[in-house]
């Protein structure tokens, strides 16, 4: 009987392991949600399910509260390898996304998985020529809302007030109404806010509470004025080095994370809010449809220009008609 010598076996065996490393993917999410964040549990959620639906061949790793990047690289995070999914906040390489992510709208959160999907195909070829591909949607929409040290009457007349925004929608919004847009990342928003750099936050309630923020402004205005996605996108190239079956779990996955934390996310933000009122002195006063409405339509007649403008007509007749066809 012919032996193999030594070194073949070796050879042999390492191939083996080098295969087995090779069929391995990990992927890096990173997130500005902090672990204390309901979100959080949304992203291990995902995790699970890509290991699982992948057996266990792409892996993910998730890295909370902006510790691989701030706010505003995410393009450059994602584009750059330090991670492979990340927010992708209003950057001038998604002119579209940039102005649409954040959109004057009253939208029905009881479609808000259909409304995520179908805003997701109009910018899908957007990210793409950027070299990135959409993950997940972030439930934006439920909570984003203002904030005050002190009670405020009439959110249109902040005379003056210097409020925090994220984007240029929030800006146009903050300055029509007489105010002064500040940007400041979430994980800095406190310290900003007891320092009485801002006057108001402009900010989701998911995020506000778990920042503990209640403490040092205890005003809430509800106005639901917004439809909201910060998405979450993924290198390309990284997205196509995965095979078919591959792509398509990960894709899976997100979109059963996101309906798994709906209803979690909802009671989540619900509950922090009655508590901050109940026990923490907080107040929350809620705007009527009517007024909302009335807001809305103001601001949208502004933005509709910057829309046509950075969408082009197709993608931006394409936006108009999606928010009409998901108005609550």
């Amino acid at each position: 009987m012919k032996t193999l010598p030594a070194l073949t076996l070796m050879a042999s065996a390492l191939a083996v392991v080098t295969s087995s490393a090779q069929a391995q993917t990990t992927l890096r999410l990173s997130t500005y949600v902090n672990k204390v964040d309901i979100r959080y549990e949304g992203f291990e959620k995902f995790a699970e399910l890509v290991a699982e639906k992948t057996d266990g061949e792409v892996n993910v790793e998730i890295f909370p509260s902006s510790t691989l990047h701030g706010w505003s690289e995410g393009v450059d995070a994602v584009t750059g390898g330090i991670a492979d999914i990340a927010w992708i906040p209003a950057d001038n390489r998604l002119p579209c996304y940039r102005v649409t992510s954040l959109y004057p709208a009253l939208v029905d959160l009881e479609r808000q998985h259909e409304l995520d999907a179908a805003y997701t195909d109009i910018v899908r070829d957007e990210a793409a020529e950027a070299g990135l591909v959409p993950v997940f949607n972030s439930n934006y929409s439920y909570d984003q809302e203002w904030w005050f040290q002190e009670s405020i009457s009439d959110i249109t007349q902040l005379d003056g007030q210097l409020v925090r925004s994220i984007g240029p929608l929030v800006s146009l919004m903050i300055t029509s109404w007489g105010g002064e847009p500040v940007f400041v990342s979430p994980n800095e928003v406190f310290q900003s806010a007891e320092r009485g750099v801002v006057d108001g936050i402009n900010m989701g309630v998911a995020t506000y509470s778990s920042w503990q923020l209640w403490d040092v402004m205890p005003y809430m205005v509800n106005a639901s004025l917004f439809y909201g996605n910060i998405q979450y996108m993924m290198n390309k190239r990284k997205f196509d080095d995965l095979d078919g079956a591959s792509q398509q779990a990960l894709l899976d996955a997100a979109r059963e994370a996101e309906a798994w934390l709906k209803p979690r996310y909802e009671g989540w933000v619900n509950e922090r809010v009655g508590q901050a009122v109940m026990q923490g002195g907080g107040a929350a006063v809620s705007l009527n449809e009517e007024a909302s409405a009335d807001i809305v339509a103001s601001i949208a007649g502004e933005w509709e220009p910057t829309v046509a403008e950075s969408c082009g007509p197709e993608r931006a007749d394409a936006i108009k008609a999606l928010f009409a066809d998901y108005r609550r």
